[in-house]
């Protein structure tokens, strides 16, 4: 991991959602990834740090990774970044969350779309836009270095459900082959849930991708 580069990790929410603020250590610019819940203790946190959030993005548009993407649009300058292809999931989060006996704040509407390849620059750090989709059509994973942050499309021997609409099964194990095994094996993998992992681990332990590859 880059020595300009700190990342701090929270579980929020009641469905435990993984949210990170990854700072410059340089020029103290942060990005709040997947901020699910408990906007005022995130919010805390960087101000602990002594960082500024000025971007916010969501790996995908599902209710428990955009809950406080409108308290921290209101308390920071952030810009909220989201792919094109799950923009229309954002106004649906209320619905969804009723499913399960939740609420959730409506999310604002984006002010940047991303795909596959773009970059997004917080102070000396890029981060590189990784299109997975298969849990949701325009799920991401983000990429700095030698660390992926890896929403719901890959767990620790797991992977992100596809039983949600516009979930599929086969694009989801295709995402991973393609864009994420593809990856330094040492690279390290920061879920949206679960305990954190590597693209070495995975590829010998997954239960998922070994299925699939016999």
């Amino acid at each position: 991991m880059s020595s300009h580069m700190i990342i701090e990790h929270l579980v929020v929410g009641p469905l435990a959602v993984n949210c990170y603020i990854v700072a410059c250590e340089v020029t103290k610019k942060a990005a709040v990834i997947d901020p699910g819940d408990e906007g005022k203790r995130i919010l805390a946190k960087a101000e602990m740090m002594g960082v500024e959030i000025t971007t916010i993005i969501n790996t995908h548009g599902h209710f428990d990774h955009i809950g406080a993407n409108c308290f921290l649009k209101e308390h920071t300058k952030g810009k909220l970044i989201i792919h094109e292809d799950d923009v229309d999931l954002l106004p649906l989060a209320s619905e969804h969350a009723l499913r399960y006996g939740l609420a959730v704040t409506p999310s604002p509407k984006p002010d940047i779309t991303v795909s596959d390849g773009d970059i997004i620059e917080i102070g000396k750090l890029q981060i590189k836009v990784v299109d997975t989709p298969g849990h949701s059509p325009g799920g991401i994973c983000l990429l700095v270095e030698d660390i992926l942050f890896s929403g719901d499309t890959l767990f620790q021997e797991s992977i992100g459900r596809t039983d949600l609409p516009g979930g599929n099964f086969e694009q989801l194990i295709s995402s991973i082959k393609l864009k994420l095994l593809t990856l330094d094996k040492n690279t390290k993998v920061y879920p949206g849930h679960g305990g954190v992992t590597s693209i070495e681990r995975e590829e010998q332990a997954n239960p998922f991708i070994q299925e699939e590859a016999n």
